[in-house]
């Protein structure tokens, strides 16, 4: 069956392998840029490129109707726009957070709310969401990428609840660590303070954040750690498209089902240690 795909920063990385994948078993995809130039190389007559900010909600609800308008229908939706954000809590100012938030979280959910009334219309569908296995636990420095992936697990998880009685799927992919630009060029950085030079050491292996328009440094954990392709990741996402009852979450890459296990075994640590409340006599 010839499918059809909407897939939201599909210029590179994930997102990117994702368009790909789709496109070599002879699926059509809408791919979804802020910069239509940067798919030029990709020159197929079932891949349609439509330029949009997820940010802009106004934007983001014309763009989907007009994928809509020019496929009929979509039987996959791929909110897959995003990039890290790398800080302490305290050095992160107003604008640095919002426009985490406004892409991570609120760009996945104008794309869902847009995507609804068709995918109801049509009886059919699969929304998936790319999350993170840091959206189970946390990390330092990590605390408002990992806040904008709680949020949008938040209201997917809803989601899924509430469009299961129309024959659609919602799947939240929880992704480990791929060899994407998601740590080097797309990455931002808070203003560092002293204060959190330990923890970036302990955490980054540097005192100070890195130049993202530097050249990565020599990788010292090379031998013990590669991190998957992209490509891996695509096969996994054809994989659970085939499944005729995907889950609402899915764990995919290596290690990732170990992070985990971890989180959840700290959370549950945590709670065993909390005695139940009892009112005072």
């Amino acid at each position: 069956m010839t499918r059809t795909w909407f897939i939201t920063g599909a210029n590179r990385g994930l997102g990117r392998a994702f368009t790909l994948a789709a496109l070599e078993q002879g699926d059509r995809v809408v791919a979804t840029v802020r910069n239509p130039d940067t798919m030029a190389d990709i020159a197929q007559e079932r891949l349609t490129v439509l330029p949009l900010d997820v940010r802009d909600r106004e934007r983001v609800i014309a763009t989907v109707d007009r994928a809509f308008e020019l496929t009929g229908s979509i039987d996959v939706i791929v909110n897959n726009a995003g990039y890290g954000l790398v800080g302490a809590i305290e050095e992160l100012d107003e604008q640095l957070v919002r426009d985490q938030m406004d892409t991570n979280f609120y760009g996945a959910l104008w794309v869902s709310q847009a995507a609804v009334p068709h995918l109801r219309k049509q009886g059919s569908g699969h929304i998936i969401q790319i999350s993170t296995v840091g959206a189970v636990g946390s990390l330092p420095l990590f605390g408002l990428y990992n806040a904008s992936k709680w949020a949008l697990e938040g209201f997917s998880g809803s989601l899924a609840d509430e469009l299961r009685p129309f024959g659609i799927h919602v799947t939240i992919a929880q992704m480990g660590g791929f060899d994407t630009d998601w740590a080097k060029s797309s990455m931002k950085f808070g203003n560092a303070l002293p204060a959190y030079d330990e923890t970036r050491s302990a955490i980054l292996g540097m005192p100070g954040y890195p130049d993202p328009s530097a050249p990565p440094p020599p990788n010292d954990y090379e031998s013990e750690w590669v991190e998957a392709s992209p490509e891996v990741a695509a096969a996994e996402l054809i994989s659970l498209v085939n499944t005729s009852n995907p889950p609402v979450r899915k764990i995919i890459g290596p290690g990732a089902q170990q992070m985990v296990a971890m989180a959840l075994d700290q959370r549950r640590q945590d709670y065993a240690s909390d005695p139940e409340f009892t009112w005072p006599a």
